[in-house]
């Protein structure tokens, strides 16, 4: 299978020249190895199936060996010998030079003891996601994130119905499905979930975890989609008939996100003109909304005979892709709710304080005016003298005909012309 350009290639090799060493984490079947050996100059394979014994006595030895080759080096599977860890640490600062080694490893990451450095200064972490629909040629990217930052406008042509839509928040990101049938690409989700269920949730931290109440758990996380459900009600939802503690709760929470299965997005906190209080509490997403689906045991069609849950998992895809792009442009995404009710989906917000306003619509002419509404009310409300005005205001969605610009200033882009 030929490689796939992702966009985390450029974001590595940008960490590469500003740090020595980077460690791509991530969950697993999203390829990081692979886009790690498009870059790398040498490998070294510490799993490898007839030299792993002899890698790992050499780690307790002399770590030093199996970090000589060209830079950058990849070392697969680190985690295989935490000593290198040190190793890398203190080989970066020798050599004192950027770009020297890539880090990947399995998707149950390791615990971290006290022997082991930080990295901080030396090891750059980045987070490589399931691929985007740019990325999967799901997407024509005629519509430019960067290009909306700087100011211009949107134009384009969609070309998704309801029916792809729903196949694609269904499928997934995962590059083994890229291509594939439909048949083999809706299992990959499905594979990757009873894998987590039944193995890792346990492997990660030694801590056997009933798969049971990781299902139950994950299934109310997917029924909750896109809110933000108090903890109470997972526990609650968790418990059946054996009582679960909020201590138990938090294990399976913590080492679900140490898995990358779930990742909430964070509230953002701009200035504004009332005295609104602003909701802190974190939206609930998971890494890739296939998951969420494979949790449910629903596929394209349980979708398109629910519209208003299908619109949750579309937002669950909007912002797996809204947070890959963001990550090629240094930024954060993060969402805004205040005690009012007044609710924004995302706010991309870049570094140099630049930021834009996104609500996520499936479609049809009264969802996406509730959004312009949304984004009318919270510009409003934003102290433009002591922050900046947003860069635009979108309204995203799924099978709207076209890209374009409202006399407004709100722009209409369906995820399927979106790109970085």
């Amino acid at each position: 299978m030929n490689y796939i350009p992702r966009l985390a290639d450029q974001v590595l090799a940008d960490r590469l020249e500003a740090k020595g060493a980077v460690l791509i984490e991530g969950p697993k079947w999203c390829g990081k190895t692979t886009t790690a050996k498009q870059i790398a100059k040498s490998v070294i394979e510490m799993d490898h199936p007839v030299r792993s014994v002899q890698y790992k006595e050499m780690a307790e030895i002399n770590p030093g060996l199996l970090l000589e080759g060209d830079n950058p080096r990849l070392i697969d599977e680190w985690q295989v010998a935490k000593k290198l860890w040190n190793a890398i640490r203190y080989e970066v600062d020798r050599r004192n030079e950027f770009g020297q080694f890539i880090l990947t490893g399995s998707a149950v990451p390791p615990e971290y003891d006290e022997s082991m450095h930080s990295g901080t200064g030396r090891i750059s972490r980045m987070m490589m996601r399931p691929m985007s629909l740019y990325e999967s040629g799901n997407s024509n990217g005629q519509v430019s994130l960067k290009e909306l930052f700087a100011g211009k406008s949107a134009s384009a042509v969609n070309g998704h119905d309801i029916q792809e839509i729903a196949f694609l928040i269904c499928r997934g990101g995962w590059p083994r499905a890229i291509g594939a049938s439909e048949r083999v690409a809706l299992r990959q989700a499905i594979d990757y979930f009873d894998a987590v269920v039944n193995v890792d949730i346990s492997r990660t931290d030694g801590v056997r975890r009933d798969p049971e109440k990781a299902k139950r758990l994950l299934r109310s996380y997917a029924r909750n989609l896109a809110s933000q459900t108090p903890l109470e009600t997972y526990r609650s939802d968790m418990d059946s008939n054996d009582p679960v503690s909020n201590d138990t709760l938090y294990s399976y929470l913590s080492v679900l996100r140490r898995l990358f299965v779930l990742e909430d997005t964070p509230a953002w906190n701009p200035n504004l003109r009332s005295k609104t209080a602003i909701r802190t509490t974190d939206t609930r997403y998971f890494t890739d909304p296939s998951v969420a689906a494979a949790a449910l045991g629903i596929g394209p069609q349980d979708l398109i005979n629910d519209l208003n849950t299908m619109g949750l998992f579309f937002e669950n895809l909007c912002i797996r892709d809204l947070r890959v792009y963001t990550d090629v442009l240094d930024g954060t995404v993060y969402h805004y709710r205040d005690k009012s009710g007044l609710e924004c989906d995302a706010v991309l917000h870049l570094r140099n304080g630049q930021y834009g306003l996104i609500e996520i619509k499936l479609g049809g002419d009264k969802l996406i005016q509730e959004g312009v509404e949304t984004l009318r009310k919270l510009s409003e409300k934003i102290d433009i003298g002591k922050m900046n005005t947003p860069s635009f205001r979108m309204v995203l969605t799924g099978n709207s005909p076209y890209a374009y610009q409202r006399e407004d200033g709100i722009v209409i882009v369906p995820v399927g012309c979106l790109k970085p």
